[in-house]
């Protein structure tokens, strides 16, 4: 039945290996009670993707919600309540829920617990720059990445539930297909401006797939965690690019304090170049719910049409479906 969960194993490291072994029964033993599968991921762009999938087959509640930070976030007393309940827990894995790891491997002895991120190549992800033989988490930020993590997420739904295959592979495909148009705007979108102006700088290091993906350099003031400092050299550093590429906006997050990146725009603005506020980014946790930027599709056309915008490009005011701003 899991087989598919436990295929390539040996690329995993020792997390990512346990939770697949422990994959086990007690999701099928739900659902054949004629029960939607109760399913907990931890950042909402996966409960987003696996909603998406699995429809009226499951109930999905994400734990880690809109402007909350996935890499220090620790787990509360109704947060391991929830998990308990779970018939199947989602999660992103390659460090980015560090704090909830210790967690998740215990409830992997006993339930299905899937680490979507760790079933990627690992040619395909990026070196995390403070750890080693880890990898940056941000998978998200390229569209065409995460369509393959969401077939993924509909391979473990399949062989969590093989009598609603049918279904899951309609609702994947359909949810793909969106993807591969907003994955095309963006691509658009991004050619607008100018090559040598193309730097997002922000508050952490959160967007390199996503310059990596549409032809953008990317400087975050902190690493790839939140939980890493920035000095003031690095900042020193950052206003030196700023004031040398002559920088025209730099954006804060939801999920991030913007007091690093107040700094820079005073620093250069104390070096007489004048540096905008961009607007703020959706980086670890999408908009808030209900609304179109709570969504995938809405928080990756928001970043765009944001950056674009803000750096001297063209893109229509309301994102590719003139839907952002427009609330629900």
């Amino acid at each position: 039945m899991f087989s598919r969960l436990l295929s390539g194993v040996g690329k995993l490291p020792v997390l990512g290996l346990a939770v697949l072994l422990s994959a086990s029964a007690p999701g099928l033993s739900a659902h054949a009670a004629g029960k939607p599968l109760n399913i907990v991921t931890t950042v909402g762009m996966i409960g987003d993707a696996i909603q998406r999938i699995a429809g009226e087959h499951a109930t999905v509640e994400a734990l880690i919600g809109s402007g909350v930070d996935p890499h220090g976030y620790r787990q509360t007393r109704s947060d391991v309540v929830k998990l308990g309940r779970a018939d199947v827990i989602f999660y992103n894995g390659l460090y980015l829920e560090a704090q909830l790891e210790d967690l998740l491997l215990k409830l992997a002895t006993r339930k299905p617990v899937i680490a979507l991120g760790e079933r990627l190549p690992r040619k395909e992800l990026l070196a995390h720059l403070e750890y080693s033989e880890r990898f940056d988490p941000h998978i998200w930020m390229d569209v065409d990445l995460w369509s393959r993590v969401v077939a993924e997420a509909r391979d473990a739904m399949i062989e969590i539930d093989p009598a609603n295959r049918a279904d899951y592979e309609a609702n994947a495909k359909a949810y793909r297909a969106e993807m591969a148009e907003l994955s095309d705007y963006i691509r658009a979108i991004s050619a607008t401006v100018p090559e040598e102006e193309r730097i997002v700088v922000t508050a952490h290091d959160a967007f390199s797939y996503f310059g990596r993906a549409y032809g953008f350099k990317v400087v975050g003031i902190q690493g790839i965690s939140t939980q890493s400092e920035a000095g003031l050299r690095r900042i020193e550093t950052i206003v030196d690019l700023i004031v040398a590429r002559n920088v025209k906006a730099v954006f804060v997050e939801s999920s991030v304090s913007e007091r690093n990146v107040r700094a820079l725009v005073e620093g250069a603005q104390a070096r007489g170049h004048t540096v905008v506020v961009g607007g703020q980014l959706f980086s670890d946790a999408m908009g808030q719910p209900g609304s179109y930027e709570g969504t995938y599709l809405g928080m990756l056309d928001h970043n765009a049409t944001l950056i674009v915008r803000s750096l001297g490009g063209t893109a229509p005011l309301a994102g590719r479906l003139g839907r952002l701003g427009a609330g629900s």
